[in-house]
């Protein structure tokens, strides 16, 4: 099906899915600055292909769903989470499969934690434990180059597609591994889109004034689901130290560890993830 959008408490979703509706349903959740186009077309097929209901979206201030200006966001994750349960609910969708990339890792334990009933299975990517300061762990921060790099965003023209596209390009390359390298074309390709369908590109850095949560220090453990924790070795961003905390902290967890393997999982990743998928998912 093609893009739909759809609007609760005068807030609006972008989604679109794949498959029929009548196999079990997997909702994607991306990470932060990051609108759906970047849970690839061809990798949403692939899962498609293997029996499954695919549903990805645009969270707030990113793609076509709404967006607030920058600096201005009013919102926090647990409202994320709702996001997601209110696509869920256009969908007609009971009890879905979720899966979550980064900050959509943690979006996707809160809306675990809350809806518990909703969800079949999790499985989370290149995310970590979502809690607040006092959470006890002491875990690796992002590396200085991925830092430096968002630092630069200030210093873009966003109105300049050439420029935009050459940032995240870049930056794109600071979330690949050693192992299979870093696929220019097909992150150019995902750059020029986010350009062309993004409602106010900037609003994404309002991803960045999220914050943890003290209340949720010991309620992500308690998550009973059947849950799936798949993590690069090489990852800047959040690094593998945070994957083996979730393994750690959720009981009926099992991890699929990518050795050299970034941030975000490079195209030859995808039989051995999706196959991970298929056999973790729950019917139903």
């Amino acid at each position: 099906m093609g893009e739909q959008i759809i609007e609760t408490n005068g807030v609006q979703i972008c989604t679109e899915s794949f498959g029929s509706p009548s196999n079990p349903a997997l909702l994607l959740i991306n990470g932060a600055t990051q609108s759906m186009v970047y849970w690839d077309t061809a990798f949403c097929e692939k899962l498609a292909d293997k029996g499954m209901f695919v549903i990805r979206y645009d969270n707030r201030d990113v793609g076509r769903s709404t967006v607030y200006e920058h600096g201005k966001a009013n919102y926090s994750v647990r409202d994320m989470a709702n996001d997601g349960i209110n696509v869920l609910n256009s969908y007609h969708i009971e009890k879905a499969n979720v899966m979550g990339m980064s900050l959509g890792g943690m979006i996707a334990q809160v809306l675990t934690h809350h809806y518990p009933d909703r969800v079949l299975s999790l499985t989370l990517l290149s995310t970590s434990l979502f809690g607040g300061e006092d959470s006890g762990l002491d875990l690796p921060t992002m590396d200085s180059s991925v830092l430096e790099h968002h630092a630069q965003g200030q210093n873009i023209d966003w109105s300049n597609k050439e420029e935009v596209e050459k940032y995240l390009v870049e930056g794109g390359k600071l979330l690949s591994g050693s192992k299979y390298g870093y696929e220019e074309q097909r992150i150019r390709k995902q750059a020029r889109e986010e350009f062309d369908r993004a409602n106010n590109l900037t609003s994404m850095f309002n991803h960045a004034s999220l914050t943890g949560d003290d209340y949720y220090n010991d309620k992500i453990k308690a998550i009973q689901v059947p849950t799936l924790i798949i993590h690069g070795t090489e990852d800047l961003v959040l690094p593998f130290e945070h994957g083996l905390a979730l393994k750690n902290e959720i009981p009926n967890s099992e991890m699929l560890a990518l050795e050299g393997s970034g941030h975000e999982f490079h195209t030859k990743e995808w039989p051995k993830i999706i196959d991970a998928i298929k056999n973790h998912m729950v019917k139903e």
